[in-house]
């Protein structure tokens, strides 16, 4: 069985934890509010990244070194992803998942 250090314990968290936020706010305030809300490349942007959210947890999980590739991928997408939901507007807590989630891939993704 492999070590899950605080950090990676961390960053799993907050990769579930925006996971969570992203498919939750997209499948309830998005699809209630339309309009810019569901803008085909701005969905698609919100479940690129609670996709890419699970992943990164999925592979920190099972203990593989390639969590580093996909945990770097999930920061960028994040980060989109926080930018786009800033923008529109009325939905802090995504933007807010999104940052902290991206914070923790960087650093596990060194």
């Amino acid at each position: 069985m492999h070590h899950i250090s605080p950090d990676m314990k961390q960053c799993i968290d907050d990769c579930l934890g925006c996971y969570s936020e992203c498919l939750s706010m997209a499948m309830s305030h998005c699809l209630e509010m339309g309009g810019e809300h569901t803008e085909p490349k701005y969905f698609r942007l919100m479940m690129a990244c609670a996709e890419v959210c699970r992943t990164s947890a999925h592979f920190m999980l099972i203990g593989t070194e390639h969590h580093k590739h996909i945990c770097r991928e999930c920061a960028e997408i994040c980060r989109q992803c926080a930018d786009d939901c800033e923008r529109i507007g009325d939905m802090q807590p995504c933007v807010d998942a999104c940052r902290k989630c991206a914070d923790s891939c960087e650093r596990m993704a060194r």
